[in-house]
């Protein structure tokens, strides 16, 4: 029996109601009157349920689909502006014990090198992050017990935010990490993360047993009811995903609004963010072997459905997908990207870039300058800006500032301020020259006349020298 607000994985995930609705989206993907009506409902703002989304996904109106496409666009600037926030990953540990089929980390790939940073080494994969500008990280570790225990994460924590390294600091930690219970779910949160990211990979029980046939992950239940234990936990920021290319993806779309929806029901707080990562080759794994990939036509339509659908949430695509396919996402709704990242575990610090431990292909190989100064090209601000976290406006506080579009008043300066920091530490002086006018014109940008002042000072400050990372 499908129930949004019930706390068991096989209720707000029902397998029954996806199938109806699918079912029900094939019977009206052709009903205008119907697709209309939904696009009309979604122009106001609040978003569509899982069923409403899927009429939309299955509908092959070229004219409604542009329609989608433009309404996404206006969305995505509603509530984010024109801001993309820049994160990296940090790979800890590809020591893993589970036997995800698509993982190169799985626990049966015996060629694939392992390697788990030391404290030292940590630091220097920071150091080495600082001297290209970034500000946010996203730690990644593979699940075993012994060689990534939960203190091992939290010492990491530790170090990580304890490193300044000339004008830089780490000021955002989010972390993806295997599930786990509500009191290391708590320890996490007393550690100072930012965001909670738990990709479920596919919401179709049946396929998530046979994909992953060993280790605690085989555990459907368990690993879809993690946000639950994560918010009972004090997190209140959590990120969604899955993995296209495993299941169907119409299954998997319906499946992800689903658990917004549950979060929503039970908590009063949807998904601080949802990511959209697609099957990419890697050491062990071929993606020609799932048959479910979808192409970039497929690929954009979902991602921007996903903000017209959820217009509240922070959307993120990463480097998996070309420079070509993410210029076109981010129109569409992404409002976060990884630049410069590196997918194996020690890639930042070592001179030649390693392949060995990587966990998957990275299809945009540019440098965080190359990336910041194309956003800025494109009329974009890259922020680097984490004063959402470091003020407390997280949680039921962010989306109701957000929900309003109050947000506005407080990320758009700051993603000035934060760009105007990189561009003075880090940029080249190409990148400086473009970003520079890009302040300028956008100054005038910021909604109230105080806001705009205060930012100005803030930037003439930043100018002499003066830093108090408050952004």
């Amino acid at each position: 029996m499908y129930d949004p607000k019930s706390r068991k994985a096989e209720e707000f995930i029902s397998h029954e109601e996806i199938l109806d609705t699918l079912a029900y989206a094939e019977a009206n993907k052709d009903n205008l009157e119907l697709v209309d009506s939904i696009l009309e409902k979604a122009k106001l703002r609040k978003g569509l349920d899982h069923r409403e989304a899927s009429v939309l996904l299955a509908c092959e109106n070229e004219e409604r689909i542009q329609i989608m496409y433009s309404l996404a666009e206006q969305i995505k600037k509603d509530f984010y502006g024109n801001r993309i926030v820049m994160f990296a990953p940090l790979y800890l540990s590809n020591y893993c014990i589970n036997g995800c089929t698509y993982c190169p980390y799985h626990g049966q790939n015996k060629h694939i090198k392992r390697k788990k940073l030391t404290q030292e080494e940590i630091r220097n994969e920071v150091i080495a992050l600082q001297d290209m500008g970034h500000k946010r990280l996203a730690l990644e570790a593979g699940e075993h017990p012994t060689m990534n225990p939960i203190e091992y994460i939290l010492e990491s924590i530790q170090t990580i935010y304890s490193i300044k390294h000339k004008n830089g600091a780490i000021r955002r930690v989010n972390v993806n990490i295997a599930a786990t219970t509500v009191e290391n779910y708590r320890k996490l949160k007393d550690a100072g993360i930012g965001t909670y990211i738990l990709f479920q990979e596919t919401y179709h029980k049946e396929s998530y047993e046979k994909l992953h046939p060993t280790g605690p992950k085989h555990d459907y239940a368990y690993h879809t009811e993690a946000m639950d234990r994560a918010m009972e936990g004090g997190i209140d920021d959590v990120g969604l995903g899955v993995l296209f290319g495993l299941e169907l993806y119409k299954y998997e779309f319906a499946g992800l609004l689903m658990h917004a929806e549950h979060l929503e029901a039970v908590f009063g707080v949807g998904p601080h963010t949802i990511s959209v990562p697609r099957l990419k080759k890697a050491d062990d794994i071929d993606p020609t072997q799932f048959d479910n990939g979808i192409s970039d036509e497929t690929f954009a339509k979902i991602c921007a459905l996903i903000r017209i659908c959820v217009p509240y949430t922070g959307m993120i695509i990463s480097t998996r997908e070309s420079q070509a396919v993410r210029e076109k996402v981010i129109r569409l709704g992404v409002s976060q990207i990884s630049g410069a990242s590196r997918t194996s575990v020690g890639g930042y610090s070592e001179e030649e870039r390693p392949t060995d431990t990587e966990q998957f292909d990275v299809s945009d190989q540019r440098t965080l300058d190359e990336v910041v100064r194309w956003l800025m090209e494109m009329d974009y601000i890259p922020s680097f800006c984490t004063a959402c976290y470091r003020e407390g406006r997280t949680g039921d506080r962010f989306m109701t500032l957000c929900k309003t579009g109050q947000i506005q008043n407080c990320c758009h300066p700051n993603a000035l301020m934060t760009l105007k920091e990189f561009l003075m530490d880090y940029a080249s002086e190409k990148t400086r020259a473009i970003g520079e006018k890009l302040i300028e014109a956008e100054l005038n940008n910021i909604p109230k006349d105080i806001v705009r002042e205060i930012c100005k000072d803030h930037l003439a400050k930043i100018e002499q020298g003066i830093r108090d990372f408050r952004f």
